[in-house]
């Protein structure tokens, strides 16, 4: 058995998931949900093709882990901010998007666009879950989580779709530069807080 055989044979449960996931990521970016197989995942990571059911149940299921983890914001980044006023703030919470997003920009994209899967009612709920919790962290990241109201939070979920709408104006079609996304995005965030976040109208709905 040579060494490389060994050391994975001796990944821990969740690292060996990690590594299925990292791979499935970069395929499903690259050629989109019906070109990808779970024979393809599997040879990807180097592993049986049962590991794959073993650890994420069927393509589809894998696919929707994929788009969870793409679009999902991780629950310590909003709290990973800095100190500061709410220009600061709002700066910091927008390079940190940008940043994700052009780092994975593909599998990004992909996921986003649900990979050919759209009107899928699976994937659609994935994507709207992940969108949920960015208005919820878009809430916690300017100091009103606390009052958060239905209405508060259905105007933080049009920002986030603001958001992935200009970034793909960049990523995809390159006519914007990341520092005009940025300026839109920080600008656009600040103006909400100032005259629609943070005013009593909208936190007694």
């Amino acid at each position: 058995m040579s060494v490389e055989a060994g050391q994975r044979r001796r990944l821990e449960p969740d690292a060996r998931r990690q590594q299925i996931l990292s791979v499935a990521v970069r395929l499903f970016g690259e050629r989109g949900y019906a070109d990808v197989s779970t024979t393809d995942v599997a040879r990807g990571a180097g592993v049986a093709r049962g590991l794959i059911n073993h650890y994420f149940g069927t393509k589809k299921d894998l696919y929707l882990a994929v788009v969870r983890v793409m679009l999902t914001v991780p629950s310590g980044a909003v709290a990973g901010l800095p100190e500061g006023d709410l220009p600061t703030r709002i700066d910091a919470l927008v390079t940190w998007f940008l940043d994700v997003v052009s780092r994975h920009s593909t599998s990004w994209l992909a996921a986003i666009g649900a990979g050919g899967m759209a009107g899928d009612p699976d994937v659609d709920r994935v994507i709207g879950e992940a969108i949920d919790a960015a208005a919820d962290g878009v809430l916690e990241g300017i100091g009103v989580a606390g009052r958060r109201t239905e209405a508060l939070h259905a105007m933080a979920r049009s920002y986030v779709w603001f958001c992935t709408s200009t970034a793909r104006e960049w990523l995809q079609r390159g006519v914007l530069t990341r520092a005009q996304v940025h300026k839109v995005l920080a600008t656009t965030l600040l103006a909400m807080a100032a005259e629609v976040f943070l005013t009593s109208d909208s936190l007694e709905r």
